[in-house]
């Protein structure tokens, strides 16, 4: 055998093979897209809930260039019920010592804006949710549809 030709190893090392499997057997598991949501967010779309929020969702913005990590957006019916739902999350997050850093939007109740800094709550009309479609604008960020825990809690 010349000094430039290699030796072919016949045989997979064991620790090769075993991580080969494991990326085989990933691969073909479908993906979960339940992830656990940070403590306030899931607080917050719980307070949300509790005042009958209609279409809640969670945008996860943490791999897009966005200057904060979610949004958790969600309907009332009427302005009576975007308040309602608005100061049901300020009061659980404050209960925790979390407070909004801006409230925008509370007066007029078309779609309150409440900024924790590391998320930011939008709650809207149904009209006003549709005009401005946040969902679509930020299309690429991970949605985690929370109509699945508002079943489990039925």
């Amino acid at each position: 055998m010349a000094k430039t030709e290699r030796k072919r190893v016949s045989a997979e090392p064991a620790a090769a093979a075993a991580v080969k499997a494991k990326r085989a057997t990933a691969a073909a598991a479908p993906k979960s897209r339940t992830r656990k949501l940070p403590a306030e967010i899931s607080r917050a779309v719980a307070a949300a809930l509790d005042k009958k929020a209609q279409d809640v969702v969670v945008l996860d913005l943490r791999g897009t260039p966005a200057f904060t990590d979610f949004f958790v957006l969600c309907s009332g019916l009427n302005p009576r019920q975007v308040k309602a739902i608005a100061d049901a999350v300020e009061d659980a997050l404050r209960a925790t010592k979390v407070r909004p850093a801006h409230v925008e939007g509370y007066d007029r109740a078309e779609w309150v804006l409440m900024d924790f800094f590391t998320f930011i709550v939008h709650v809207f009309t149904p009209q006003t949710r549709a005009f401005y479609g946040l969902e679509r604008l930020w299309g690429d960020a991970e949605r985690l549809d929370m109509s699945e825990q508002a079943a489990a809690k039925s």
